[in-house]
């Protein structure tokens, strides 16, 4: 942040087509997070409940694909952006995604479901380099900290309506609603991009290239060594970071008891709790945005005073230690607490991993650059589904741990107990309890809980994070260190 210019003119100072990407970024993430917020849900529902009853692995196995189509096609679309234009990028990024949504709508299985999540993927993969390029052209050192932290707060507007309205609009399990009105969302998109975006001003660097010469291009970045490094330290994080979307709504669903907290979610709509008196997960989990709305705008200004890599490291420390005990215990108060930490510590670090690029990054490549920093979206996000699903499966699972209490404990054949339907194994097992005389569905997870400690998963995932941040740690001290 510019010394001695105030917030006030910093924002003065941005474009046009600054608050029109925001615009378009809100829609876009409006639509995101409502299929975000419910799709680890609806992966693994049983079918008596409209969901597709997927196993936490095959969730995973899903997430890992959509997390390396739409975090590895920015290294290349974001080239293409830059060589034939940043309207183009978002009329085929609208169209891709639109037909994702209706295709997670009508899905079947496995097979349908990933190629939704492909197609999703591929048109968020698209539509980012042009929005995160034109932030970057439309703002200038003096006051990048203001508008990083203004895009990333409109990031969280979209994602922090999305689970209300995703959570009102699906009711118990009526999860095909949300998808046809994120295609609807994303339709209206084209409005902006059509009538008020312009196209910003190409920085010319001679004849026009070939789609061939500009994926060569593109792909010189990789010769820039301490950006990879920073791009690969900052993966581990990017592991630990996005389980808190992709898995910890499965598992606030099936351990956590939110009744304590859920009259004040009932006091904004009946809808956001469940008919057991739980607060639906994908409401907890939209603590984070919601935090972030309130909060990051005044964080964004105190970054500012720091060094983009300070703000970094602080924040990624803060984060590790929301991120823990949001899956440490099964008390709503404290998950949704340490949610909120969670949130805290993204403010720090996650825009100033932009900007940190945005800066760093020659003008005629803003876009190729922002492109690659979906490196560690990649890493992160697709070996962390890949692992934690399996994970999951074996070390937190309810339903798994349920069938085995039901053969080892009950004494049950195995397959009978492989007979009973998906929605009716815990209730199986809390009527066997008390020597048959029946317990309630808390008891009866309660008894898991000890039995297991799920939290043993968080403690794995939040393991990867802790070493990540010690790495960008010393990063940040060698890249201090003078050049011979």
């Amino acid at each position: 942040m510019a010394k001695g210019v105030s917030v006030i003119t910093q924002i003065r100072g941005l474009k046009a087509n600054f608050w029109v990407a925001n615009w378009m970024e809100a829609n876009e993430r409006l639509a995101f997070f409502s299929v975000r917020a419910i799709a680890p849900l609806y992966m693994v529902a049983a079918i008596a409940n409209n969901g597709l009853a997927l196993s936490y692995s095959e969730k995973g196995l899903i997430y890992t694909v959509w997390a390396l189509v739409q975090c590895l096609v920015p290294m290349v679309s974001g080239g293409f952006t830059d060589e034939y234009g940043y309207k183009k990028s978002l009329y085929v990024a609208f169209s891709i995604n639109i037909l994702g949504y209706l295709t997670f709508a009508f899905a079947g299985g496995f097979w349908s479901a990933m190629a939704a999540s492909c197609l999703v993927g591929l048109g968020t993969a698209i539509f980012k380099p042009p929005v995160q390029g034109t932030i970057a052209k439309a703002s200038t050192e003096e006051n990048s900290s203001v508008a990083w932290g203004f895009f990333y707060w409109m990031v969280n507007v979209g994602g922090t309506l999305a689970p209300f309205l995703a959570a009102i609009l699906r009711g118990e399990n009526n999860w095909r609603l949300v998808f046809f009105c994120a295609a609807g969302v994303t339709l209206f998109n084209y409005i902006p991009a059509i009538f008020f975006y312009k196209e910003p001003e190409r920085i010319s660097t001679g004849q026009r290239k070939t789609m061939s010469q500009t994926f060569i291009e593109t792909m010189k970045t990789l010769r820039d060594k301490d950006f990879m490094i920073f791009l690969l330290i900052f993966s581990g994080f990017w592991f630990m970071f996005m389980q808190l979307w992709d898995l910890l709504p499965n598992f606030i669903d099936e351990w956590v008891v939110s009744r304590d907290i859920a009259p004040a979610f009932r006091f904004i709509s009946d809808g956001l709790v469940l008919e057991n008196g739980n607060v639906k997960p994908e409401m907890l989990i939209n603590i984070d945005s919601a935090a972030i709305i309130l909060l990051m705008l005044p964080i964004a200004w105190l970054t500012g005073k720091f060094h983009p890599m300070i703000a970094l490291i602080g924040g990624m420390l803060i984060s590790l230690v929301g991120f823990f005990f949001s899956g440490f215990s099964n008390i709503g108060f404290i998950v949704a607490l340490s949610i909120f930490i969670f949130a805290i510590g993204e403010m720090w670090c996650s825009p100033k991993f932009s900007e940190y690029i945005g800066l760093t990054a020659p003008p005629d490549k803003k876009a190729v650059y922002m492109g690659y920093s979906n490196i560690p979206f990649a890493i992160g996000w697709a070996g962390g589904n890949l692992i934690s699903g399996f994970l999951y499966d074996h070390l937190g699972s309810k339903l798994h741990f349920a069938r085995q209490y039901l053969i080892h404990n009950q004494g049950m054949d195995a397959a009978a107990v492989a007979a009973i339907p998906q929605d009716q194994i815990m209730e199986t097992m809390a009527a066997g309890l008390n020597g048959g005389t029946g317990a309630t569905m808390d008891e009866a997870t309660r008894v898991l809980w000890n039995m297991h400690h799920p939290w043993l998963v968080w403690a794995i995932l939040t393991t990867v994070g802790v070493v990540s941040t010690a790495l960008m740690i010393v990063y940040y001290i060698r890249m201090r260190k003078p050049r011979a």
